[in-house]
């Protein structure tokens, strides 16, 4: 099964300043660059646990006895390294969003490229889908997604045109999608308006800001004082959700201050951000708007 090069690789690994006995997760597993790198470091006491949702990446798995690879989603990772008896890791690396291959299939309906089935689901057995954003959300709740997270300021309208064209005829693949919404798809920009509203779309299906803030709250308990967590994110809502993490332990508002004024933060920030070079972006397509962040517990 193809998927294409792992976005900002040397420098995501060299993040998570590896220990060759370390226990190391990487959560989004996809094809294993990512993974078969930190492996490449790791002694003969090392081990590495991987996840993914999705089971085309299980085709993926690299047999070594020093890897496991769990078929889960990472809002779990605590559970499920509980269970495999794991208490304590040395570093945490999480490549979020769609892999290059979801990307490509066409019938997993994740691309605008193509007229496909809304689907959208990482987890392909998952119980709601695009179909049934756009088809079953009433308008309240549609001018939600594409407000928060497609940003998209005509979200209200956009909702109140699908409501009113379901009525006649269910909207099921991506083309009648975009018939409904083409008076909102000037030729000049409708392929980032088309982005907006995919992502908008995604993120619900996979409740990806819930999953995110549940995975980054439960690594801060498993990471060991000293390991290392290596975030790449794609779009601003995930890097604004990382980057307040890491500064602050928390996802709003400022730590209490104590007495003096000083506050105690869980992390130690070792790299502010980290952006792909012209080099990766003209040979990886993917890496345009990734953004890496690292930080170390204290």
């Amino acid at each position: 099964m193809e998927y294409h090069n792992p976005v900002l690789l040397k420098e995501t690994v060299d993040g998570l300043n590896i220990k060759p006995d370390g226990v190391y997760v990487d959560v989004t597993f996809g094809g294993g660059g990512h993974s078969r790198e930190i492996i490449s470091r790791l002694g003969d006491n090392g081990r590495l646990i991987a996840f993914d949702q999705d089971v085309d990446a299980l085709q993926n798995a690299i047999d070594d006895n020093r890897f496991l690879l769990i078929n889960e989603n990472f809002r779990n990772i605590k559970r499920f390294l509980r269970f495999h008896g794991i208490k304590k890791v040395d570093g945490i690396l999480a490549d979020l969003g769609v892999s290059s291959h979801q990307f490509d299939v066409a019938e997993r309906g994740f691309s605008t490229r193509f007229d496909a089935e809304l689907d959208m689901r990482m987890n392909q057995k998952g119980d709601i889908s695009a179909y049934h954003v756009v088809n079953e959300y009433d308008e309240h709740d549609l001018k939600r997604v594409f407000l928060e997270y497609g940003e998209l300021k005509n979200g209200g309208a956009m909702a109140n045109v699908i409501v009113s064209a379901r009525k006649d005829k269910q909207i099921k693949d991506s083309e009648h999608l975009k018939q409904v919404l083409a008076k909102f798809l000037p030729a000049h920009k409708s392929n980032k308006i088309l982005a907006q509203i995919y992502q908008a779309i995604r993120i619900e299906v996979n409740q990806e800001m819930e999953v995110l803030k549940e995975f980054l709250e439960q690594s801060l308990e498993l990471l060991e004082v000293g390991g290392r967590m290596s975030v790449i994110s794609y779009h601003s809502l995930e890097d604004r959700l990382v980057k307040r993490f890491f500064r602050n332990g928390m996802f709003e508002g400022e730590p209490e201050r104590d007495f003096f004024g000083n506050y105690e933060v869980p992390f130690k920030i070792i790299e502010k951000l980290i952006v792909p070079d012209a080099a990766e972006i003209a040979s990886n397509n993917r890496a345009r708007s990734a953004k890496l962040r690292v930080a170390e517990k204290k």
